[in-house]
């Protein structure tokens, strides 16, 4: 799977609105002499190019191969100062940083007074919106001040700032460390998924509380609490035991109801902590929970104070539409979820540049599925091949595995038999080589390796025996995460009643409880 070359700069102005685009033209003029320079002449150039080709770019004159690297960062900086300038790129972490850059200033110049004051609006700023690393820069300034020049302060000035000081140094190094395990934990859980043994479990158990940092629950602060649940929301997925998932992130999700002006803050994280929970609900079968957390992420993320840009309009779009078929696969409404593909194809494309290639592949699974679940077995296989052939990319090694097992099943429904075979050995290589052969894998090959000797009057007892032998996984905690990838239980079923898989998943939609179950189709991938 190739792609195209990108060049920063050239991307980054692709991504400029027209008002932005303006606005830096403004920028630039401000200055008469700028009018004619270089670098606005190739904005003006790469701004036309719909595709980065530096030939063209030499062939305009305007610069030389030996300056155009040089005038290239000109450029990028001065578009990023530009948009810094923006007022709708404005939020609390660069008002809090602008306002100790205007200290910083006032301190150079010997304004000792005004700058303290400066910094003391700054810190409260700050610790109220808890940006508590921007206030430990901050404390750490006001130190510098006071032990360079007597303020005449209150006396007790120093030993308030060196508990502000120690307070934050330890409220910032718990944070840390918190950050730290979610993200260790996250990778894990990319590059390779679910615990698979009981090995995996006590590894990932002992790795999650060596590095857990010893606290105390109720002094923690929003950001704190915030990178608590996320470590336990990525253990209590990577042990399979969603119900604690459920727990801790419906907690992360609660924490930002209670404080709503934080979702303006870390917009992110509450984007990304609603689309934990829905994909926890879709697991444990809990739809009408489901549908609630979907319309309220709608809801506010439609609301005129929910920050705007770039960044936020590929998360919202990729956590709407990655529920929005997690949604279908749960109500086997797969005709239906046919109709989003082509939005999901259009928005991939429009933010191809923000979206990373883990999580194109991740929806390239479950348009497969979508496919697969309305019997169009020639379109699902050509979405799998997307992913299978896709060798630039170390993607996690459930989503391959599971890719390759699904490809044989659509190439046996399509009837496309002289190609099985192939792909039966290709998945039973890549399967012993990454070490994953379970039992539930092994059933299904075998099944489908002895398909071509069942007699046709054979074929529905040979669906009940693989039925009832792959039944008993159901709920072994490392067996059933074959069934969160792929329903080959409601796929039998269909095969044994003669009706479409689509039937049997909505016949079971109908006595959803809330009791943790396997999950029907690809529900999983951050």
């Amino acid at each position: 799977m190739t792609s195209e070359p990108k060049d920063n700069l050239f991307v980054l102005i692709k991504s400029l609105t027209k008002s932005e685009k303006r606005q830096f033209k403004l920028y630039v003029g401000r200055m008469g002499s700028n009018e004619d320079s270089k670098f606005l002449n190739l904005f003006n150039v790469l701004d036309r190019m719909h595709h980065y080709q530096e030939g063209q770019i030499l062939n305009k004159g305007i610069v030389t191969k030996q300056q155009l690297s040089n005038l290239k960062a000109h450029l990028y900086k001065q578009i990023l100062i530009s948009l810094r300038l923006n007022p709708v790129h404005k939020n609390i972490r660069i008002q809090i940083r602008e306002q100790l850059d205007f200290a910083t200033i006032l301190y150079q110049k010997g304004l000792y007074k005004q700058s303290l004051k400066v910094l003391e609006k700054a810190k409260l700023l700050a610790i109220n919106h808890e940006e508590k690393y921007s206030a430990y820069d901050i404390v750490e300034l006001e130190k510098v001040i006071e032990s360079q020049y007597i303020t005449r302060s209150l006396s007790n000035r120093t030993e308030t700032l060196i508990s502000e000081s120690n307070q934050l140094r330890i409220q910032n190094n718990l944070a840390t460390r918190l950050s730290n395990l979610s993200l260790q934990l996250y990778e894990r859980l990319i590059k390779a998924g679910y615990a698979k043994s009981d090995q995996e479990f006590r590894e990932i158990t002992k790795f999650f509380y060596e590095n857990l940092p010893k606290l105390d629950y109720e002094t923690l602060g929003f950001r704190e609490k915030l990178w608590y649940y996320k470590a336990h929301v990525w253990y209590s997925f990577l042990t399979h035991d969603f119900l604690s998932a459920y727990r801790y992130a419906a907690k992360w999700i609660e924490m930002f109801e209670e404080s709503p002006k934080m979702i303006a803050i870390h917009p992110v994280f509450y984007l990304k902590g609603n689309n934990y929970l829905m994909e926890i609900l879709a697991l444990i079968k809990y739809p009408s929970k489901f549908k609630e957390t979907l319309q309220q992420m709608i809801e506010r993320t439609n609301h005129e104070d929910f920050p705007k840009n770039e960044n936020l309009k590929a998360l919202c779009f990729q956590f709407y539409f990655s529920n929005k078929l997690n949604l279908h696969f749960l109500e086997g409404s797969f005709e239906e979820g046919l109709t989003v593909i082509p939005q999901i194809k259009k928005g991939i494309l429009e933010n191809k540049n923000q979206i990373d290639p883990h999580h194109i592949m991740m929806f390239y699974y479950k348009i497969a599925c979508i496919y697969f679940g309305a019997e169009d077995y020639e379109n699902c296989i050509v979405y799998l091949d997307k992913i299978i052939s896709n060798k630039q990319l170390k993607m996690r090694e459930d989503l391959l595995c599971f890719s390759r097992v699904l490809n044989i099943f659509a190439h046996y429904e399509a009837g496309f038999d002289y190609h099985l075979e192939t792909h039966l050995r290709e998945t039973y290589k890549f399967l012993i080589k990454m070490n994953d052969l379970h039992e539930v894998q092994k059933a299904m090959i075998r099944f489908v390796r002895n398909l071509g000797d069942i007699y046709p009057n054979e074929l529905k007892a040979a669906f009940e025996a693989l039925y009832k032998e792959l039944k008993q996984y159901e709920d072994d905690p490392y067996e059933r995460r074959s069934f969160l990838y792929l329903d080959i239980l409601s796929w039998l079923e269909s095969k044994i009643k003669n009706q479409p898989i689509a039937q049997i998943i909505q016949q079971k939609a109908h006595q959803l409880n809330r009791k943790e179950r396997p999950s029907i189709f690809p529900l999983s991938g951050g």
